[in-house]
Parts: structure tokens; C-alpha cells; sequence
């Protein structure tokens, strides 16, 4: 008989399913996509291998949800940031906050070269990278509806396609070479902010 405390939909089901993609984020973060096999995963989380088949139906699923998950931890905080702003110059300053914490954000610097190795090599994980960035786009256009209602749409989701890559540009260089003048990018986007029409 099955124990229906334990079904995937139940709080003891979600807590396992949170408990597993932790161990899959965990182990990720320092020994990338080769390390999060199913033993090593159930065993970081201290359970038994069967219950990633239960809950994600395998590894791949398990892997979609880490993706999903390492993908908020990233993108998240920032889109946040860039939500909650009530103008362009605040938004430019969320910007300079995060970026200036990303070269010591070690596991966040990991985990975003995972997401593109992932996206690259799996095109079911490039899928949820490709959705996550659409909704982070969507997001931003809105925003910028609310701050620009004048806008024309093909407008509003360049700049959010722009804004959105602009961001993960400016992170994977920084990422790379923690000397890359951060300030002074931000500050040449402002100048632009200022000569717009």
C-alpha cells in the first residue's frame, strides 16, 4: 500500500522534492552537471535513490527542476531588483548593487556557468533557460509599459530584450575579469537615459 503522506503533492512530498533539488544545487555548484548523478544527489540528502524516480520521474526531471531553481537563484534576485525600481536611474543603481556582489558570490558565479553549459548541451534544459528568460523579458516589458506607457510594443520588448541581455553580458564578463570597469559601463548607459527622446 502506498503511504499517501509521502505523495508528491503532500507537504512531506514537497518538502522532499525541496530537499532533493537543495542536494542537486549544492552539489552543482561544486562539481557542475557531471557531479549531480542520482546517487550522488539522494545520498547529499541522506534518502533513497527511488524517491528521485518517484518525484521527478528520473534524473532528467530532477535536473529540469535544479535548472529551474539554480535559474531563480540567479536571474531572480535581479529581475527583483530591476521590478521594484520606480525609474530607470533606480534600476541602473539595483544593477551596480548586484553586480558588485557577483565576483564573491562564488556558488552564484558557478551555478551561472552551469545554466549555459546545461542549456547547451540539453536541449530539454535549454528549454527552461529559454522560458525563464522569456518570462524575465515579459516581466521587464511590463515594467516598462507602467513607467513608459507611450511606448509602442516592438519598443517595449526590445528594450526588455536588450535591458535582459545587457545584464547577462555584463555578468558573464564580470565573472570572467573582476576588473571590468562595472561603473563605467553603468555610467555610459546613463549618459544614454539622458540623451534619449
Amino acid at each position: 500500500m502506498t503511504n499517501l503522506a509521502d505523495r508528491p503533492n503532500s507537504p512531506r512530498g514537497d518538502r522532499r522534492r525541496r530537499q532533493l533539488v537543495d542536494a542537486g544545487i549544492a552539489l552543482l555548484g561544486r562539481e557542475g552537471w557531471p557531479g549531480v548523478s542520482t546517487r550522488a544527489v539522494a545520498e547529499r540528502a541522506g534518502t533513497n535513490p527511488g524517491l528521485i524516480h518517484y518525484h521527478f520521474g528520473g534524473l532528467a526531471g530532477l535536473h529540469a527542476a535544479i535548472f529551474r531553481r539554480a535559474t531563480d537563484l540567479i536571474v531572480g534576485p535581479m529581475v527583483a531588483e530591476l521590478l521594484g525600481a520606480p525609474d530607470e536611474r533606480a534600476a541602473l543603481e539595483a544593477m551596480r548593487r548586484q553586480l558588485a556582489q557577483a565576483p564573491a558570490d562564488e556558488l552564484g558565479s558557478r551555478l551561472a556557468a552551469e545554466l549555459i553549459v546545461g542549456a547547451m548541451r540539453d536541449p530539454a534544459l535549454g528549454a527552461v533557460l529559454r522560458d525563464e528568460l522569456r518570462e524575465a523579458r515579459t516581466q521587464i516589458a511590463d515594467r516598462l509599459r507602467a513607467l513608459h506607457p507611450d511606448w509602442p510594443p516592438g519598443r517595449l520588448t526590445g528594450a526588455a530584450t536588450l535591458i535582459t541581455a545587457a545584464i547577462d553580458g555584463v555578468m558573464l564578463h564580470y565573472m570572467i575579469d573582476d576588473a571590468l570597469p562595472v561603473g563605467d559601463v553603468l555610467s555610459a548607459v546613463d549618459d544614454l537615459l539622458e540623451q534619449r527622446p
